[in-house]
């Protein structure tokens, strides 16, 4: 059996699957984030440990069988730890907006974008460590050790501070087309490599569960575990997106088009992200919006809603209203990169009900992913087929409207788990067992949500007027 393991925002999931890939057993152990200010999203690294301890406990069967582990979580959190190993402050987010100035400051240097292939992102790794820099000197200076969040983890299993590829290229310290950290900017951040972890592919052994730690868990001891891979690539190897033209759209807490490319694709003046994948020789563009469920469930909660009954009802995919909701509840990147703008409704009118005001929050994140898709087709990306993934694929008028949106067939997976946890599980299957990237197959698809031919025209022009709404309110704080 192979065992992977997700560490996402708000819990950490469990699933451990045969040699056939048929799934045994599955666990989540929730977390929660903390906002002590705007802008500001934190976890204490030290949940994610117990949440690992407890999601594996609540597989409840025997783990004898395990062969290896694989790793995927959310990117570009610092963690930061000390000579011990123990984290030096709560880690900062992928979702975290404070470090705004520190990016724009790293981005107004061209050596960044030239050497990642990207933008200098707030949400990045660098520029909250800069941060921690300019504000918390104290802690800065005893930093032994930054790694990604589910390197932490990682490090809680096998005592080893190793990161891999696709992770590491959300750093902004990455060297994304030579796979290697970039010693210039490692100095330009004040750090060295030392301070870093080393890199293995996310297929490769990156170390070996402790006897202390496989104790613990009731697993064997000396298990391999994997690279593995940051969230959304190791999506990508759950639902097969290893080929070019394969792409896939996730409606989590974030919304993310991916798509899998022949090679190094750097566009960093569209905001889209370049980054390398979690297999040896690939690489992939991804275009990030900030907010996708998050927005519904803003909504749900503002009116005292569960989310499910908010889009339960809503019928057949209709013309976009005149309501539009903006997405930006705590910025945005791709296409913006704006880390100060925040959501908003614009032309509420009187017979602006519940429903109404649904769709425009379903709406305005379809926008929001439509404009990552203009702007890869806008590079030369092409996309032959596309799978949906995440808690909003739910919801059929919402991927009726992506689907519609974007003028392109949407694929559903049959009954199962093809996300990130699927995709860790099989890391750490081609970690233990030498296979590649020929068992990173799609999954059975269930069914097709085409897109509606009559409203495409709608959706298009919806989008354009949407686009018209940022550029008016941009400058308005």
């Amino acid at each position: 059996m192979f065992l992977g393991l997700d560490l996402g925002t708000s819990g950490l999931k469990a699933l451990l699957v045969d040699d056939a890939e048929n799934i045994i057993a599955e666990s989540v152990a929730p977390l929660q984030v903390s906002r002590p200010h705007d802008g500001w999203v934190e976890q204490d690294p030290r949940d994610w440990f117990t949440a690992c301890a407890d999601a594996i406990a609540g597989l409840g069967v025997d783990l004898a069988a395990v062969q290896g582990i694989g790793l995927s979580g959310h990117m570009h959190g610092a963690t930061l730890l000390d000579g011990a190993g123990t984290p030096l402050r709560p880690c900062m987010l992928w979702n975290d907006t404070r470090a705004a100035a520190q990016a724009a400051a790293m981005d107004a240097d061209p050596l960044w974008r030239a050497v990642t292939g990207n933008i200098v992102f707030p949400g990045f790794t660098a520029p909250k460590v800069e941060w921690v820099r300019d504000h918390e000197p104290d802690i800065f200076a005893r930093i032994a050790k930054v790694l990604l969040p589910k390197d932490a983890l990682r490090f809680w299993l096998t005592g080893d501070a190793v990161s891999e590829m696709s992770d590491a290229a959300g750093t902004s310290w990455l060297d994304t087309g030579a796979r290697d950290w970039s010693d210039t900017l490692l100095e330009r951040s004040g750090l060295t490599r030392a301070q870093m972890p080393s890199l293995v592919e996310g297929s490769q052994v990156s170390g070996h569960l402790s006897g202390s730690i496989a104790a613990q868990l009731d697993l064997p001891a000396g298990i391999p575990v994997a690279g593995g891979g940051g969230d959304n690539a190791a999506s990508a190897i759950g639902m097969g997106v290893v080929k070019p033209g394969q792409a896939f759209v996730s409606l989590g807490t974030s919304g993310v088009l991916f798509a899998a490319t022949p090679g190094y694709a750097a566009a960093p003046e569209s905001a889209l992200h370049s980054f390398c994948h979690a297999l040896p020789d690939l690489w992939h563009q991804m275009g990030v919006i900030l907010s996708a469920t998050d927005s519904l469930n803003w909504l749900a909660g503002v009116l005292n809603e569960d989310a499910r009954t908010l889009t339960s009802d809503l019928g057949a995919l209709q013309a976009p209203g005149r309501t539009i909701f903006m997405p930006y509840l705590g910025g945005e990147r791709t296409p913006h990169n704006d880390a100060n703008i925040r959501g908003g409704f614009l032309h509420l009118a009187h017979n602006t009900d519940r429903a109404a005001m649904t769709r425009a929050v379903l709406e305005g994140v379809t926008h929001a992913l439509r404009d990552s898709f203009d702007a890869m087709r806008h590079t030369g990306t092409h996309i032959d087929s596309l799978i949906a993934v995440g808690g909003g694929s739910r919801s059929e008028y919402w991927l009726s409207a992506i689907a519609t949106s974007l003028n392109m067939p949407i694929q559903l997976p049959a009954a199962g788990d093809f996300g990130g946890a699927l995709g860790a599980a099989r890391l750490g299957r081609m970690a233990a067992t030498g296979a590649g990237a020929e068992i990173a197959v799609p999954p059975p698809i269930s069914r097709v949500i085409e897109p509606v031919p009559a409203l495409v025209d709608a959706f298009s022009e919806a989008h354009a007027r949407y686009s018209d709404t940022y550029s008016a309110v941009k400058h308005l704080r």
